[in-house]
């Protein structure tokens, strides 16, 4: 009996022991698609937590891009870092702390015909135009003052150190208030600026891409017009497309106004502004300009240095200018960029002109109609190196009627084909025109220093000019306009 007892034993634990590895298999096989479960329901929330996150970074970009247009559509539309006096309001904890900077520019100039006699066929010159003095020189020191005056009003100063006819002067170049609070869109500036009109106009002379402005500037504007009057802007709300509409009224006390005879009122001025994107990397902008100037006693300087002159013709009338510019920028991945920029002016005035010589005066009735352009392209290398070609030209059609060649009554009547030739009204078969090559070295962006060739048919016999120019940033500085 035992013996059948130990049998019995031995195959219940034979079976028992043959049983358990199955039994260990199932509870394994199931505990590892428990552990299969809970990883898929742990990736299930990952992912749902993921799709948050991407939801809450999406509504911040749109936010960040919202506010982004909304600072792109103001005054100083996208900024670029580079020498440049305070030009937008600061937005720091001390931005009621004026910044402070000084801008020094000089070079060394050489030009094979005598830039005293520098001029434009049929079209006299005035305001600050012509040539920078020969040989090595300083050409202007700006020091410029900006800050928020509180939370309705932002404030800038400028004043300029400039050689005028072989001295030093100083001069308040912009001296202007802007608003900081009103609704919808709107903008108010009001002080002494530069005008909205065509796109180089607005920009310092320090943040050129070249070393002077282009014939048209010099031909139409005086070099830059600035002058006191009030701005008034409306930004649309657009989220695609930047699209500001302006207008302006100023005394017409500068160039191509009727100098310190001006009034308020004299020189009337309209503008919009269109740009936006191309893909990630490129940008444009497209600006259309009408100003019309009430003139009444502007003088210029004939033949002579464009600084002004006695002698030279008084025009007194209507003048109507018109502009279109457009600019094109990429910055491609590599780190270079490209930027196209032209503009092109049209000039129609109508009025009376009288030439003075010795004690002599003539009158003319004089109708002109002016066409001028420019178009440069500029290539960065990378941070430090650019290179860039220009080309103006400009075109002068007048109508010249002499009404009376004594008009004191007591003088010897002038010779009216002289007086034609003399008084740089005479339009001729010369148009002039300039290649412009140059190439500069920034190595941080507060120095810059750039090379400069021109080959200049403004007059009839050409002019090779080569030039040197160094532009030094000393302070706090903010950015440039687009």
């Amino acid at each position: 009996m035992n013996t059948a007892r130990m049998r019995a034993a031995f195959a219940f634990a034979l079976a028992a022991s043959l049983c358990l590895p199955a039994s260990v298999m199932a509870s394994s096989t199931q505990g590892l698609d428990e552990v299969k479960q809970m990883i898929l329901q742990m990736k299930q929330q990952y992912e749902e937590r993921i799709k948050a996150l991407e939801e809450r970074v999406r509504v911040a970009e749109e936010k960040a891009e919202s506010a982004e247009d909304t600072a792109t559509r103001t005054e100083t539309r996208v900024a670029e870092v580079e020498i440049e006096a305070p030009d937008s309001a600061p937005t720091s904890a001390n931005s009621f702390n004026p910044a402070i900077s000084f801008v020094l520019q000089g070079g060394a100039v050489s030009y094979d015909l005598d830039p005293d006699d520098f001029h434009f066929e049929g079209m006299p010159l005035g305001g600050e135009a012509g040539l920078h003095d020969e040989g090595l020189s300083l050409w202007e020191v700006e020091m410029t003052a900006s800050a928020n005056v509180d939370n309705l009003f932002y404030g800038q100063a400028t004043l300029g150190i400039h050689k005028h006819d072989g001295e030093y002067e100083i001069d308040i170049e912009e001296a202007f208030l802007d608003t900081l609070s009103l609704p919808g869109g709107l903008g108010l500036r009001f002080g002494r600026f530069f005008s909205d009109i065509g796109y180089l106009n607005t920009h310092h002379t320090h943040a050129w891409d070249f070393a002077d402005a282009p014939l048209v500037y010099q031909a139409f504007l005086g070099k830059q017009y600035r002058d006191d009057g009030v701005r008034a802007t409306w930004v649309a709300p657009t989220e695609e497309l930047l699209v500001e509409v302006g207008a302006e009224v100023f005394r017409g006390d500068t160039y191509p106004g009727g100098g310190n005879s001006g009034d308020f009122g004299d020189v009337k001025h309209g503008f919009i502004h269109i740009g936006g994107d191309v893909g990630d990397n490129s940008s444009w902008q497209l600006g259309i300009s009408h100003m019309d100037v009430d003139v009444k006693e502007r003088a210029s300087s004939g033949h002579s240095h464009g600084h002004g002159d006695a002698e030279g013709p008084t025009f007194a009338g209507d003048s109507d200018l018109a502009a279109i510019d457009f600019v094109w920028k990429t910055d491609f991945p590599s780190g270079k960029k490209l930027i196209l920029q032209g503009e092109f002016f049209v000039r129609d005035e109508d009025g009376q002109v009288i030439f003075s010589e010795d004690d002599d005066q003539a009158l003319f009735n004089y109708d002109g109609k002016h066409e001028g352009w420019y178009l440069q392209g500029i290539f960065q290398f990378n941070q430090r190196w650019r290179a860039g070609i220009r080309y103006d030209r400009l075109d002068a059609d007048n109508k010249l009627a002499m009404v009376d060649a004594d008009l004191d009554g007591d003088a010897a009547a002038l010779d009216e084909d002289e007086v034609f030739e003399e008084s740089g009204f005479e339009s001729s078969d010369h148009n002039p025109d300039r290649w412009t090559l140059m190439f500069d070295w920034t190595p941080s962006e507060f120095s810059r220093v750039r090379m400069q060739y021109a080959r200049d048919n403004s007059r009839e016999q050409s002019d090779d000019q080569f030039m040197i120019q160094y532009i030094m940033s000393l302070g706090a500085h903010g950015s440039h306009q687009y």
